[in-house]
Protein backbone atom coordinates (compact mmCIF):
# COMPACT_ATOMS: atom_id res chain seq x y z
CA UNK A 1 0.00 0.00 0.00
CA UNK A 2 1.69 3.13 -1.42
CA UNK A 3 1.60 5.71 1.67
CA UNK A 4 -1.04 8.32 3.33
CA UNK A 5 -1.33 11.46 1.46
CA UNK A 6 -1.95 11.58 -1.98
CA UNK A 7 -5.20 10.73 -1.89
CA UNK A 8 -6.03 13.01 0.98
CA UNK A 9 -6.85 12.55 5.16
CA UNK A 10 -9.13 11.00 7.12
CA UNK A 11 -11.14 13.88 7.83
CA UNK A 12 -10.23 15.88 4.38
CA UNK A 13 -10.68 13.81 1.38
CA UNK A 14 -12.94 12.88 -1.38
CA UNK A 15 -16.43 13.86 -0.33
CA UNK A 16 -15.29 17.09 -0.78
CA UNK A 17 -15.32 18.74 -4.49
CA UNK A 18 -13.03 21.83 -3.21
CA UNK A 19 -10.60 19.00 -2.54
CA UNK A 20 -10.80 17.43 -5.90
CA UNK A 21 -8.26 19.38 -8.16
CA UNK A 22 -5.28 18.73 -5.28
CA UNK A 23 -5.92 15.09 -4.66
CA UNK A 24 -6.30 14.57 -8.28
CA UNK A 25 -3.14 15.95 -8.91
CA UNK A 26 -1.48 13.76 -6.48
CA UNK A 27 -3.47 10.85 -6.81
CA UNK A 28 -2.17 10.46 -10.74
CA UNK A 29 1.31 11.34 -9.54
CA UNK A 30 0.99 8.28 -6.92
CA UNK A 31 -0.71 6.06 -9.35
CA UNK A 32 2.54 6.51 -11.51
CA UNK A 33 5.16 6.17 -9.13
CA UNK A 34 3.48 3.30 -7.52
CA UNK A 35 3.19 1.62 -11.03
CA UNK A 36 6.67 2.03 -12.12
CA UNK A 37 7.75 0.42 -8.37
CA UNK A 38 5.56 -2.58 -8.14
CA UNK A 39 3.05 -1.09 -5.49
CA UNK A 40 -0.01 -2.45 -5.91
CA UNK A 41 -2.39 -0.19 -3.97
CA UNK A 42 -2.95 3.33 -3.27
CA UNK A 43 -4.96 4.26 -0.20
CA UNK A 44 -7.83 7.11 0.27
CA UNK A 45 -10.23 8.02 2.16
CA UNK A 46 -14.04 9.47 1.75
CA UNK A 47 -13.86 12.28 4.16
CA UNK A 48 -15.82 13.63 7.12
CA UNK A 49 -19.57 14.35 6.71
CA UNK A 50 -19.04 18.14 8.38
CA UNK A 51 -22.88 18.00 7.92
CA UNK A 52 -23.13 16.48 4.38
CA UNK A 53 -25.79 14.08 3.33
CA UNK A 54 -24.16 10.84 3.02
CA UNK A 55 -25.91 10.81 -0.94
CA UNK A 56 -24.43 14.23 -1.99
CA UNK A 57 -20.93 12.54 -0.24
CA UNK A 58 -21.27 9.61 -2.70
CA UNK A 59 -22.35 11.40 -5.43
CA UNK A 60 -18.60 13.18 -5.05
CA UNK A 61 -16.44 10.62 -4.69
CA UNK A 62 -17.88 8.70 -7.48
CA UNK A 63 -17.48 12.04 -9.58
CA UNK A 64 -13.83 11.65 -8.39
CA UNK A 65 -13.20 7.99 -9.12
CA UNK A 66 -14.38 7.96 -12.38
CA UNK A 67 -12.11 10.93 -13.37
CA UNK A 68 -8.80 8.78 -12.40
CA UNK A 69 -9.89 5.17 -12.88
CA UNK A 70 -8.90 5.16 -16.12
CA UNK A 71 -5.25 5.66 -15.47
CA UNK A 72 -5.16 2.67 -12.36
CA UNK A 73 -7.06 0.40 -15.16
CA UNK A 74 -3.94 1.17 -17.67
CA UNK A 75 -0.87 0.83 -15.09
CA UNK A 76 -2.47 -2.02 -13.45
CA UNK A 77 -2.90 -0.08 -9.49
CA UNK A 78 -5.93 -0.02 -7.48
CA UNK A 79 -7.41 2.45 -5.24
CA UNK A 80 -8.82 1.48 -2.12
CA UNK A 81 -11.26 3.68 -0.26
CA UNK A 82 -11.00 2.66 3.69
CA UNK A 83 -13.93 1.75 5.77
CA UNK A 84 -13.24 3.14 9.24
CA UNK A 85 -15.72 3.34 12.12
CA UNK A 86 -17.26 6.78 13.53
CA UNK A 87 -18.32 5.32 16.86
CA UNK A 88 -15.04 4.86 18.74
CA UNK A 89 -12.11 6.50 16.14
CA UNK A 90 -13.00 8.65 13.90
CA UNK A 91 -16.16 11.09 14.65
CA UNK A 92 -18.05 11.65 11.95
CA UNK A 93 -15.95 9.79 9.32
CA UNK A 94 -18.39 9.45 6.36
CA UNK A 95 -17.24 6.00 4.80
CA UNK A 96 -18.41 4.26 8.36
CA UNK A 97 -20.80 1.39 6.64
CA UNK A 98 -19.92 -1.00 4.46
CA UNK A 99 -22.92 -0.43 2.11
CA UNK A 100 -22.16 2.83 1.57
CA UNK A 101 -18.67 1.83 -0.07
CA UNK A 102 -20.35 -0.61 -1.97
CA UNK A 103 -22.76 1.45 -3.76
CA UNK A 104 -19.80 3.51 -4.24
CA UNK A 105 -17.71 0.93 -6.04
CA UNK A 106 -20.80 -0.62 -8.21
CA UNK A 107 -21.50 3.04 -9.15
CA UNK A 108 -17.61 3.71 -10.41
CA UNK A 109 -17.75 -0.10 -11.75
CA UNK A 110 -13.74 -0.47 -12.11
CA UNK A 111 -11.52 -3.45 -11.24
CA UNK A 112 -8.83 -1.21 -10.37
CA UNK A 113 -11.19 1.34 -7.81
CA UNK A 114 -12.20 -0.96 -4.11
CA UNK A 115 -12.64 -0.84 -0.65
CA UNK A 116 -9.61 -1.35 2.05
CA UNK A 117 -12.03 -3.63 4.29
CA UNK A 118 -10.57 -2.69 7.62
CA UNK A 119 -11.98 -5.92 9.82
CA UNK A 120 -11.67 -3.99 13.01
CA UNK A 121 -13.69 -0.98 12.21
CA UNK A 122 -15.89 -3.04 9.87
CA UNK A 123 -16.50 -5.25 13.37
CA UNK A 124 -17.54 -2.04 15.71
CA UNK A 125 -19.80 -0.58 12.82
CA UNK A 126 -21.49 -3.67 11.24
CA UNK A 127 -20.29 -6.71 12.75
CA UNK A 128 -20.99 -9.96 10.55
CA UNK A 129 -17.64 -10.15 9.33
CA UNK A 130 -17.29 -13.40 6.91
CA UNK A 131 -20.67 -12.88 6.04
CA UNK A 132 -20.01 -9.21 4.24
CA UNK A 133 -17.08 -10.57 2.89
CA UNK A 134 -18.27 -13.31 0.98
CA UNK A 135 -21.34 -10.91 -0.37
CA UNK A 136 -19.23 -8.04 -1.03
CA UNK A 137 -15.24 -9.54 -2.30
CA UNK A 138 -15.44 -8.92 -6.03
CA UNK A 139 -15.59 -5.04 -4.86
CA UNK A 140 -12.59 -5.69 -1.83
CA UNK A 141 -8.90 -5.30 -2.45
CA UNK A 142 -7.22 -5.35 0.51
CA UNK A 143 -7.66 -5.98 4.50
CA UNK A 144 -6.58 -4.92 7.79
CA UNK A 145 -6.81 -6.91 10.61
CA UNK A 146 -7.21 -5.86 14.45
CA UNK A 147 -8.00 -7.08 17.40
CA UNK A 148 -11.61 -5.86 19.05
CA UNK A 149 -11.97 -3.82 21.17
CA UNK A 150 -8.58 -1.64 21.87
CA UNK A 151 -7.32 -2.78 18.30
CA UNK A 152 -4.57 -5.28 20.00
CA UNK A 153 -3.54 -8.66 19.21
CA UNK A 154 -5.66 -10.62 16.70
CA UNK A 155 -5.62 -14.06 19.39
CA UNK A 156 -7.89 -15.38 21.80
CA UNK A 157 -7.84 -12.28 23.75
CA UNK A 158 -10.79 -10.26 21.73
CA UNK A 159 -13.95 -11.13 19.92
CA UNK A 160 -13.16 -12.07 16.54
CA UNK A 161 -11.91 -15.80 15.62
CA UNK A 162 -9.18 -14.49 12.83
CA UNK A 163 -7.77 -17.99 11.72
CA UNK A 164 -11.90 -18.57 10.57
CA UNK A 165 -11.39 -14.78 8.75
CA UNK A 166 -8.61 -15.89 6.94
CA UNK A 167 -9.96 -19.00 5.86
CA UNK A 168 -13.08 -17.51 4.54
CA UNK A 169 -10.65 -14.83 2.38
CA UNK A 170 -8.99 -17.62 1.13
CA UNK A 171 -11.25 -19.86 -0.17
CA UNK A 172 -12.96 -16.67 -1.85
CA UNK A 173 -9.34 -16.98 -3.72
CA UNK A 174 -8.48 -13.24 -2.76
CA UNK A 175 -4.82 -13.03 -3.71
CA UNK A 176 -4.36 -9.51 -2.55
CA UNK A 177 -2.94 -8.43 0.86
CA UNK A 178 -3.86 -8.51 4.23
CA UNK A 179 -1.72 -6.61 6.48
CA UNK A 180 -1.70 -6.43 10.42
CA UNK A 181 -2.54 -3.03 11.56
CA UNK A 182 -2.92 -3.14 15.02
CA UNK A 183 -0.90 -1.77 18.43
CA UNK A 184 0.37 -5.00 20.82
CA UNK A 185 -0.94 -4.74 24.20
CA UNK A 186 1.85 -2.80 27.05
CA UNK A 187 4.24 -5.27 28.08
CA UNK A 188 3.94 -7.28 24.64
CA UNK A 189 7.01 -7.62 21.93
CA UNK A 190 5.94 -6.08 18.98
CA UNK A 191 7.58 -8.30 16.52
CA UNK A 192 6.70 -11.80 18.59
CA UNK A 193 3.30 -10.56 17.99
CA UNK A 194 3.18 -9.96 14.65
CA UNK A 195 4.74 -13.66 14.26
CA UNK A 196 1.88 -14.88 15.92
CA UNK A 197 -0.82 -12.86 14.34
CA UNK A 198 1.11 -14.28 10.51
CA UNK A 199 0.37 -17.80 12.29
CA UNK A 200 -3.21 -17.44 12.87
CA UNK A 201 -3.86 -16.12 9.46
CA UNK A 202 -2.15 -18.71 7.80
CA UNK A 203 -4.35 -20.97 6.25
Amino acid sequence: MYPPGPGGSIPDALNRTENHARLEKSLRAAIDEAAANGVPNIITFSGNRNGMDDRVGADHCVLFLDKIKAQAEDTGVTICMELLNSKVNHKDYMFDHLAWGVEVMKRVNSPRVKILFDIYHAQIMDGDIVHNIRENIRWIGHFHTGGNPGRHEIDDTQELNYQFVARAIADLGFDGFISHEYSPSAGHEPILELEKAIEICSV
